[in-house]
């Protein structure tokens, strides 16, 4: 479990101050726009900066205070992070086999094979995608039951996406007890995979929602002017007008839905999160 109980760090104007947990068998996803502070919330869970305030622990133990044995359980995949890039896949069985006693080297030869990463080539050769995939691979080879996955599907194609996601998909079915988060800009990556949402903006949490409450009761609804001057806005999160109409997001879509027909409803996804919760604290903070 990662639990992350009022971290604040500040850098400059910037303040990030959050709160979340990932229980055992959970697959949470962290939402934001750039600069929201997601990047700065996982190099605080794995132990890249120090807290300012505030603490994190895994399976209750201050990351601070692990041993590079109890390190070892944890696999990342960062998207700015990697091996040098004059080594090969081959190299890193080697130096992985050092870091780690449960790295399994057969399991990373098949994959490798099953997903054309090539063992003899040295990384700045490799596409994009591979180095993707690789990334994802060297995370859950040595049996990690924590995972921190930032943007793994970023730049890629549609069939190393897709790739990506089934490597990782595998892993979360034959490990159903590990802890994962997952960062990510692309939206239907996070509603196919994660069991809750974070959101994080201005470095503070604003939104944790299960993700099929996002699907089933967050939606778009638009109207015409007239009609929003008549709207009980109770519910409404936010609102953007422009000049075709109105369009507000809310988070209990059944409630139109049965008291105001005459409107358009559209169904809320975690694009629309982002975009419409963004504009909402950036309207209240001015």
């Amino acid at each position: 479990m990662i639990t992350v109980d009022n971290l604040v760090k500040e850098y400059g104007d910037f303040r990030l101050d959050v709160s979340l947990e990932i229980p055992d068998g959970t697959v949470t996803g962290l939402i934001g726009k750039n600069g929201a502070g997601k990047s700065t919330t996982i190099k605080a869970i794995l132990g890249l900066i120090k807290p300012d305030k505030g603490s994190v622990t895994i399976n209750g133990k201050e990351v601070s205070a692990l041993t590079n044995s109890e390190k070892c359980i944890i696999g990342a995949a960062m998207s700015d992070s990697g091996f040098s890039m004059y080594l090969t896949a081959e190299d890193i069985i080697h130096i992985l086999r050092k870091m780690y006693p449960l790295f399994d080297a057969t399991f990373f030869r098949k994959k490798c094979s099953e997903l054309r990463i090539p063992l003899e080539k040295q990384l700045k050769e490799f596409s994009t995608g591979m180095r993707a995939k690789l990334r994802v691979l060297i995370a859950i080879s040595h049996k990690a039951e924590i995972l921190i996955m930032d943007e793994p599907t970023a730049g890629l194609d549609v069939e190393a996406r897709n790739e990506t996601l089934d490597l990782l998909r595998q892993y979360i079915s034959e490990n159903d007890k590990c802890s994962i988060l997952i960062t990510s800009h692309i939206s239907s990556d996070l509603e196919g995979l994660c069991d809750d949402i974070y959101m994080i903006s201005d470095g503070k949490v604003v939104v944790h929602e299960d993700t099929d409450v996002i699907l089933s009761k967050y939606a778009l609804l638009k109207m015409d002017n007239k009609a929003y001057d008549g709207l009980d806005k109770s519910y409404v999160i936010s609102t953007q007008k422009d000049r075709f109409g109105v369009t507000c997001l809310t988070n209990e879509r059944q409630f139109y839905v049965e008291n105001y027909p005459e409107i358009v409803i559209e169904n809320g996804n975690i694009d629309d999160l982002i975009l419409y919760y963004s504009q909402h604290n950036s309207a209240e903070s001015a």
